[in-house]
């Protein structure tokens, strides 16, 4: 296949939503490591979800590279398969999990369990007991009363390392359902009502815990890198506080993750360096305001490493035309990606596979779904002769659209496909009505 770089002229000088691998091929189609994305279409069906591997692995190595004194660990909640898996294991990363189900998972690829972080704001007695089974590396406690009920499943002989997730009161994020580090909401302890130094005094009071470090997680989609310094300025001045009360130096700080990436052309998307750069300096020079040693800093990049691997394939449905304007129903929707629906998420979206010479029009993708919220993207730019049939390609899909994926309307989720080396594979299959029927098991 011929194919030149994908370089499209809204996105000259702006940070891509395309792979770096992706080229514009013959016939109106797009390449992405060497792969026709039409042919996905065709091989696989719609909707199918296509994850360039060697861009999620560049992107891992970036983050290594930018931090390398540091511990980078992938928020699995992004997506999680046992491919991805692999990939992190071999890329040095570690995995950030929410749940038994994702910790059995990484088990069954044979993860490292000391390099797994198991997070969750209500994490059930079945989470906790596959955490301790599995010998996990770090919990992070996020409310007082999960202090004493992990303490006691702790068999010994070593006591269980956790982190204690505090809130250090700092408004980031691109939208309010996507903050998680200011007060008044589900997550951590506050700083500033004092529950969090009380629930650290519980844990210093557990001989079966070992408090390594604090924790925090700021937000989703945080643009600059702004926002970390300062949470790096609260905590460390927090930190000097509990060496001063408690006589403990905490040895270990998770900054979370929430790194922005770009959805559409001209997104604003720093680089791992450009974040790791201000965050580095930071916590070196408030460490050394304090008289205190630097921390072992842990980050936990999500979206950053994946979205920008992953591209969403949907065949057209019908066009409407009414009202003024144009509807383009494509066969996937809120049940494959519910970004949109849940906090007005915004995408890039390309016809593949046909040429023409048609003008642009402006065009709304909806779903196939029975809500009228059910929009994958608003006031998008297509070609007036967009017809049922034509495939569309969302790019910066890779994180929080499969892992989110629901069973409604049962129309099953989709699957998803690598492309490396001008070869695709499997790595999830879709689920088929059987898998559906299976689970209905009442009369």
């Amino acid at each position: 296949m011929t194919a030149q770089p994908l370089l499209l002229v809204s996105e000259l000088n702006t940070p891509t939503v395309w792979p770096a691998s992706a080229a514009l091929a013959p016939g109106g189609d797009i390449a992405v490591a060497g792969v026709s994305l039409a042919e996905l279409a065709e091989r696989y069906g719609t909707p199918t979800y296509v994850l360039d591997e060697e861009e999620v692995r560049a992107r891992a190595r970036a983050w290594r590279q930018a931090l390398p004194d540091a511990d980078v660990v992938y928020a699995a909640k992004a997506f999680l398969c046992r491919a991805v898996v692999g990939w992190m294991e071999q890329e040095g990363l570690g995995l950030d999990v929410c749940s038994a189900g994702e910790l059995e998972l990484a088990a069954t690829r044979g993860f490292p369990p000391e390099r797994i972080v198991l997070h969750g704001n209500a994490k059930s007695p079945q989470d906790l007991r596959t955490a301790l089974r599995l010998g996990v590396g770090r919990v992070v406690i996020d409310s007082a009363c999960e202090t004493a009920r992990l303490a006691a499943q702790v068999q010994g002989p070593d006591a269980q390392q956790v982190m204690v997730r505090v809130l250090p009161g700092i408004e980031a994020g691109a939208h309010p359902k996507i903050r998680t580090g200011a007060d008044g909401q589900k997550f951590g302890l506050s700083l500033a009502d004092g529950s969090a130094e009380d629930t650290i005094a519980r844990v210093l009071g557990q001989p079966r815990l070992e408090l390594v470090g604090l924790h925090c997680h700021l937000g989703s989609q945080i643009t600059e890198p702004g926002p970390y310094a300062e949470a790096v300025r609260r905590l460390v001045a927090f930190m000097s506080a509990l060496r001063d009360r408690h006589g403990v130096t905490l040895p270990e700080l998770d900054l979370g993750g929430g790194f922005a990436v770009a959805y559409l052309p001209g997104d604003p998307a720093p680089t791992p360096a450009e974040y790791a750069g201000l965050i580095t300096g930071t916590l070196a020079s408030a460490c050394a305001e304090h008289g205190l040693p630097v921390p072992r800093l842990t980050v936990e990049p999500g979206r950053s490493v994946i979205a920008p691997a992953g591209i969403a394939l949907y065949r057209v449905l019908s066009v409407k035309r009414t009202a003024g304007r144009v509807f383009v129903a494509v066969d996937g929707g809120m049940s494959d990606n519910p970004r949109p629906a849940l906090y007005g998420a915004r995408y890039t979206v390309r016809r593949v596979g046909r040429a023409s010479d048609a003008p642009m029009r402006t065009a709304t993708v909806v779903g196939r779904h029975c809500e009228a919220g059910d929009v994958l993207a608003e006031s998008v730019e297509l070609p007036e002769d967009i017809r049922p049939g034509d495939v569309l390609a969302v790019p910066a899909a890779g994180a929080y659209q499969v892992s989110m994926a629901s069973g409604y309307n049962m129309t099953g989720r989709p699957p998803v496909v690598a492309v490396s080396g001008g070869r695709s594979r499997l790595l999830v299959r879709r689920e088929s009505f059987e898998d559906l029927r299976a689970r209905d098991v009442g009369l």
